[in-house]
């Protein structure tokens, strides 16, 4: 069985709440949460829910409440019957279109319309099926760097969950290097399965792409590989400013980076980092309240 603990809250709150989880370094690795609104029609009325193995102790529901800096709202708990649950509620998405790409489940067809690429990526226990505004604004962002004449050899995706960008880059630079990271070991055989089903060579040579488990750039492969001149992350605000001087030392001068999994409220603390690290702002875009980044290495 899977519990859950639920509280309702304004979108402000939860969102200082989520901030607040994200500069916690001993959480619970186990222990999921995430925030969303409750319903299109009620934009500001958000919810945060934490998702147990096991019904949750008294120290690990004080946790949860300690994210609030006030007066926390009540705690809603639920056992949940056995459900892979991310699985779960990612059936029967529907397709998205985001910059060239169509992205759809393997219930539905790919598209016929011309010059759009599509890919098939399901449902699985790893991030990135394109329907978070993070993932299509990525995408978005990788056709505007293809319009603008960017031209990207050496392309590495830290983070990449179940390879969605690194498939993106890899369609419109279809003789670049690629490597895709992931810290979660799960990610390596649903980026290999995702590989297959997109007729996506894997290997070492232009035009595939080599996959590895690692933590944020720590991996004698991904600093073998360096340098890139196209760098993703779609991480989150926290290890973006941690990683910026290890994406700066694998970037050359006129590089890009990508990054995205940032809420707007996070951005100005997130160039701040990149900025000392010797980047500056090409480009940006908002879906959501998420802020998807284009900096380049001066």
């Amino acid at each position: 069985m899977t519990w859950k603990l639920s509280a309702f809250a304004s979108k402000k709150t939860i969102q200082a709440a989520l901030l607040a989880h994200e500069n916690i370094e001993d959480w619970e690795p186990e222990l999921v949460i995430s925030g969303s609104e409750v319903s299109e029609q009620l934009p500001d009325e958000w919810v945060l829910e934490a998702w147990y193995p096991r019904k949750p102790r008294r120290v690990q529901t004080d946790a949860l409440a300690g994210l609030f800096a006030r007066s926390p709202p009540p705690l809603v708990l639920e056992k949940l019957p056995d459900t892979d649950w991310l699985t779960h509620s990612q059936r029967g998405m529907e397709p998205i279109r985001a910059g060239a790409f169509y992205i759809h489940a393997p219930d539905y067809p790919p598209t016929t319309e011309n010059g759009v690429i599509s890919f098939v990526i399901p449902a699985s226990q790893a991030f990135g099926t394109g329907h978070h505004e993070t993932t299509a604004g990525c995408l978005a962002v990788l056709t505007e760097m293809k319009r603008s004449g960017l031209i990207a050899r050496n392309i590495a995706d830290i983070g990449s969950g179940t390879g969605l960008l690194a498939f993106g880059a890899m369609a419109l630079w279809p003789r670049a290097h690629a490597l895709a990271t992931d810290i979660d070991p799960v990610c390596l055989p649903v980026v290999e399965e995702n590989c297959r089903a997109n007729a996506i060579a894997m290997g070492g040579h232009a035009g595939e792409l080599t996959m590895v488990v690692a933590d944020g750039m720590d991996h004698p492969l991904i600093r073998a590989r360096a340098p890139y001149d196209l760098l993703i992350a779609n991480i989150l605000a926290g290890p973006l400013v941690e990683l910026a001087p290890d994406f700066a030392a694998s970037v050359p001068p006129g590089g890009s980076l990508l990054l995205a999994g940032l809420l707007e409220t996070q951005e100005n603390a997130v160039r701040a980092a990149y900025l000392r690290a010797g980047f500056r702002l090409a480009a940006r875009m908002v879906n959501g309240d998420w802020s998807i980044l284009w900096l380049r290495r001066r």
